[in-house]
């Protein structure tokens, strides 16, 4: 994969570039750990506030099972993993997951550079568009999404059970 970069990187400050890595990657893991953390922590109150008939309705609709991802996209600041985005394959599409980028690095247009460099590799295995799921919760997601092209659509798959479910296509 190219390196592309990504913002201006402050002065005397590494351009950030992107490369596929696998799944189980230590670095891949640290940051979908963090992501999880994050999430967890902004949802709190939403999981907490659900009948348990639901949690229990919801349960596992979230899970990912390494096995199913073709592509794993880390952001690199030097040999640091800063960012990280996942595709796996739904019906005819790829679907994005844990699109993340590390707190400090936020703000410098990584999470768009990141978000491009998915669809050379969904191009490249015949893929015509990509969908993804977030949160209402996640607004600074929300934005990216519709900034880099992509459009709202109905929640699709288990995620229409999720009550804060927004779910997105882009055509390539």
């Amino acid at each position: 994969m190219s390196t592309a970069s990504a913002g201006a990187p402050a002065e005397g400050a590494p351009a950030i570039s992107f490369s596929r890595a696998d799944w189980l990657d230590p670095r891949a893991v640290a940051l979908r750990e963090a992501m999880e953390a994050e999430m967890d922590a902004l949802y709190a109150d939403v999981v907490a506030a659900m009948p348990p008939a639901m949690l229990e309705t919801t349960a596992g609709v979230l899970d990912v099972h390494p096995e199913s991802f073709v592509a794993t996209v880390l952001g690199l600041d030097g040999d640091r993993a800063v960012a990280h985005a996942a595709l796996r394959p739904y019906g005819d599409e790829l679907e994005v997951k844990r699109v993340f980028v590390a707190p400090s690095h936020r703000g410098r247009g990584i999470s768009r550079a990141l978000m491009l460099a998915l669809e050379p590799i969904a191009r490249a295995q015949g893929v015509r568009s990509l969908i993804l799921q977030t949160g209402t919760l996640q607004t600074a997601s929300l934005g990216l999404y519709r900034a880099v092209g992509y459009q709202e659509i109905p929640p699709f798959g288990r995620y229409a059970e999720l009550p804060m479910s927004v779910c997105f296509r882009k055509h390539l």
